[in-house]
């Protein structure tokens, strides 16, 4: 079984728009058009059997209705391959009650983006997200370490992230792109080993695509190498990875080819490209 853990899909009405800013910001080119229906078929052609929408909230008026989009997006699981988590923001009002909604939904995780709900990590309020993820049994998946689309912003760094995750010790934590993108020393120093913590493996292995604007002549656009990325496995344990792709900024199929060119044993790749999902989310 394979499960791209991190995905994004934006409202048909909005999809082209959306994406279309967000490349502008990140000065990449992406792969899909954002639309729920290519996610699909990428799933379907690349062989994936469930592609987990991450939904991020830029306000705390969209909470409620992001997460009943998430519900009816998990009703046709079988039929689309796509499955979503939840999303909270910190100035959400009744996180207790959203997260308890959504568990006996049967919705798994929740998808916190500091950098995007301008917040820094270890502020009260993401700690009482936590406190109530935790209390209801949801997995937290959080953006960790840089966004490419803001290279200046800290709301995310992993050090502010570890104190989070120190207030609330008993939740079950994914921080996304191997834990932090580009602070990938940092997060192994801060992650490694805590039983409580898996990372995906999206937008960090290989290069990313620029867009062609000439932003990136001037900015590096190496992510991990093979190498590397093979450092923090071992660091981790393969039994903490996820894969995820990012899409639609990476290519489903093409990602899930470098996971299977890793010089890994063939039981530690089918755990990274689903085994290891399959069973933190009790599938």
């Amino acid at each position: 079984m394979i499960i791209d853990i991190h995905t994004h899909t934006f409202p048909d009405a909005i999809a082209a728009r959306a994406v279309d800013k967000l490349k502008h910001n990140s000065h990449t080119e992406p792969v899909l058009d954002g639309a729920a229906l290519s996610l699909s078929a990428s799933a379907k052609a690349a062989g994936v059997d469930l592609a987990v929408i991450q939904p991020v909230a830029t306000s705390p008026a969209q909470v409620r209705d992001i997460n009943d989009g998430a519900i009816e997006t998990n009703r046709s699981s079988y039929v689309t391959r796509l499955a979503s988590f939840g999303c909270m923001h910190p100035a959400f009002d009744a996180p207790e009650q959203e997260c308890a909604r959504l568990a006996e939904a049967g919705v798994k995780g929740i998808k916190l983006h500091p950098v995007y709900q301008l917040t820094d990590m270890d502020d009260p309020s993401y700690v009482r997200v936590l406190r109530a993820a935790a209390d209801c049994g949801l997995l937290v998946l959080i953006h960790a370490g840089i966004d490419v689309g803001f290279l200046d912003r800290t709301y995310s760094d992993v050090g502010k992230i570890a104190l989070a995750l120190d207030a609330v010790p008993d939740g079950r934590y994914i921080l996304a792109h191997m834990g932090g993108w580009r602070q990938w020393d940092e997060a192994q120093a801060l992650f490694a080993g805590r039983e409580n913590v898996w990372i995906d493996t999206s937008f960090s292995l290989g290069d990313m695509t620029p867009l062609g604007d000439g932003f990136y002549e001037t900015h590096s656009l190496s992510r991990l190498s093979q190498g590397r990325f093979l450092q923090m496995a071992e660091a981790f344990g393969a039994e903490k990875l996820l894969f995820g792709t990012d899409s639609p900024w990476e290519d489903q199929a093409a990602e899930i080819a470098k996971i299977r060119a890793l010089p890994l044993e063939e039981n530690e790749k089918t755990a990274i490209l689903g085994g290891n999902a399959k069973a933190l989310l009790g599938l």
